[in-house]
C-alpha cells in the first residue's frame, strides 16, 4: 500500500494562499532549519567582523558556511532550493563587500531589495490594486486565461480587497521601517549595530508580519473561497 506524498509546506507569502486552514508561522518562515539557514550567515558575518575586524577572513568564513548549507542539503537528498537561493543572495552581499573593501556594503543588497519592494507596494496601493492581493491570488489560482475576470473575481469582493489593502500597507510599513532604522547605521558605518538591526528586523519581523497578515486575510479569504466553490457547484448542477 502506497501512502500519498505529503504536500510541501508553503512558505512566505504563499502560506497565506492556503485554503485548508492549516497555517503555521513556523512553517511559513521555513521551519526551524530554514530559520537557522537564513540567519546563520549574517550572524557569523557580523560577529566575526566585530571580533576580528578582518574583512577577508569574515567573507571567507561566511562564504564557506553558505556553501556548506547547500552541500548538506544535497547530501541528505533534501530540497536545496531555499538554501541555494540564500546562497545566491549571500554571495551577492559578500562580493559587494569584498569588491568595495567595506564590511557595511554587505548590507547594500538588502537596502536595494527593501526599497524596490516598498516602491512596488506603494504604487499598488496608489493604484488601488493591492500588491499582496496580486501575489496571494496569483499563487492561489494562476490566471492562465481570462485575466480580467480573474482580477475582478477577487477585486470585487470588498471585504477581501480591504484585507489585501491592509496587509499591503503592513508590509510597506515593514520595508520602510527597516530602511529608516538601518540606513542611518550604514551611513555612520556602525557595522556591529547595523548587523544586529538586520538580524532583529529580519526573521522576527518577517514572522510577525506573516502572522498578522494571516489574521487579517484568513476570514475574508476563506469566505471568498467558499463562495467560489458554491458558485462552481451551482454551475455544474445547472449544466448537469
Amino acid at each position: 500500500m502506497t501512502h500519498p506524498t505529503p504536500r510541501p509546506k508553503r512558505t512566505g507569502i504563499a502560506a497565506l494562499a492556503a485554503d485548508d486552514g492549516d497555517f503555521s508561522v513556523v512553517d511559513a518562515i521555513g521551519g526551524p532549519r530554514g530559520v537557522v539557514e537564513s540567519v546563520l550567515p549574517g550572524f557569523v558575518f557580523v560577529v566575526l567582523f566585530v571580533a576580528t575586524a578582518d574583512l577577508n577572513l569574515t567573507i571567507a568564513v561566511s562564504a564557506v558556511l553558505a556553501v556548506l548549507q547547500v552541500v548538506v542539503r544535497l547530501v541528505q537528498r533534501q530540497s536545496a532550493m531555499g538554501a541555494a537561493s540564500g546562497l545566491v543572495a549571500v554571495g551577492i552581499c559578500l562580493v559587494w563587500a569584498w569588491q568595495s573593501h567595506e564590511a557595511r556594503n554587505y548590507y547594500m543588497f538588502g537596502f536595494i531589495t527593501n526599497a524596490v519592494y516598498a516602491v512596488l507596494l506603494a504604487v499598488s496601493l496608489a493604484a488601488r490594486v493591492p500588491g499582496l492581493g496580486l501575489m496571494v491570488e496569483f499563487i492561489r489560482q494562476l490566471p492562465t486565461e481570462h485575466l480580467r475576470a480573474w482580477l475582478r473575481g477577487w477585486m470585487d469582493d470588498r471585504p477581501l480587497k480591504r484585507a489585501y489593502m491592509a496587509v499591503t500597507g503592513l508590509w510597506l510599513g515593514l520595508f520602510c521601517l527597516r530602511l529608516a532604522v538601518q540606513v542611518p547605521l550604514y551611513l555612520t558605518d556602525q557595522v556591529g549595530w547595523l548587523g544586529t538591526a538586520r538580524l532583529l528586523m529580519g526573521i522576527p519581523f518577517w514572522a510577525l508580519a506573516i502572522w498578522v497578515s494571516y489574521l487579517i486575510v484568513a476570514t475574508p479569504l476563506h469566505r471568498h473561497i467558499a463562495a467560489e466553490k458554491a458558485a462552481k457547484a451551482d454551475g455544474a448542477a445547472e449544466e448537469g
